[in-house]
C-alpha cells in the first residue's frame, strides 16, 4: 500500500503537526493489520501415550511387579515395617525400560537435596535390571515405556518403594 500526500499549507508548524498526526494513523493502520495476521507455530512433536497405559489395571500391575522385582534385589536396603514419621529423604526417580526390560535411562527426578539418598534409589534400580518385559500394550512407538517410583529413606539409609509402602509412622517416635 503506497500513500501519497502533498502539502499546501504555508507554514511548517501546521506541516509538523500534520505530518505527526499522519504518521499516528498510518502507524495504526500498520498495527490494525498486523492484529488481524496470526503465527503459527510450528507443530510440537506428540508425545504418543499408549491406550492402555492410560488409567489402566495393567499399568499398576507392571509397577508393581517392577517394585517387587527392585525389592528382591536389594534386600539389605530395603526397610521393614512402617516409615518413620518424619522421612530423612522422599527421591523420586524417572527411568525409561524397553520391551526386554532394560532400562534404557534413568534420573532423578525429584528429591530434596539427599545426595547419598539419591545414589542408592539410582543404584538399586540398576542393581535390579533387567527389570521383568513390560506388557506391549504400554509401550510407545519406540518401544518403550517411562515410569517414576518413589524411594522413601529413614534415617538408617533403608528404603521402601512407595507403590509397596507400608503406612507411615504418625509420630514421632
Amino acid at each position: 500500500m503506497l500513500i501519497c500526500v502533498q502539502w499546501s499549507c504555508g507554514s511548517s508548524a501546521p506541516r509538523a503537526f500534520l505530518a505527526r498526526r499522519l504518521g499516528l494513523v498510518l502507524l495504526l493502520a500498520i498495527l490494525g493489520c498486523l492484529s488481524a495476521c496470526t503465527i503459527t507455530p510450528p507443530p510440537k512433536p506428540l508425545l504418543v501415550i499408549p491406550p492402555a497405559a492410560i488409567n489402566s489395571a495393567t499399568l499398576d500391575d507392571y509397577r508393581t511387579t517392577v517394585a517387587r522385582h527392585i525389592v528382591e534385589h536389594n534386600p539389605t536396603y530395603v526397610l521393614r515395617g512402617a516409615p518413620q514419621a518424619m522421612l530423612r529423604s522422599l527421591v523420586v526417580v524417572s527411568f525409561t525400560v524397553n520391551r526386554n526390560g532394560q532400562i534404557v535411562k534413568s534420573s532423578v527426578y525429584r528429591t530434596n537435596g539427599d545426595d547419598e539418598a539419591e545414589a542408592t534409589a539410582l543404584a538399586t534400580l540398576r542393581r535390579a535390571a533387567p527389570l521383568p518385559p513390560p506388557p506391549g500394550g504400554l509401550l510407545n512407538s519406540a518401544g518403550q515405556l517411562e515410569m517414576f517410583e518413589d524411594w522413601l529413606f529413614n534415617d538408617n539409609g533403608k528404603f521402601q518403594l512407595r507403590t509397596l509402602a507400608s503406612p507411615q509412622a504418625q509420630n514421632f517416635q
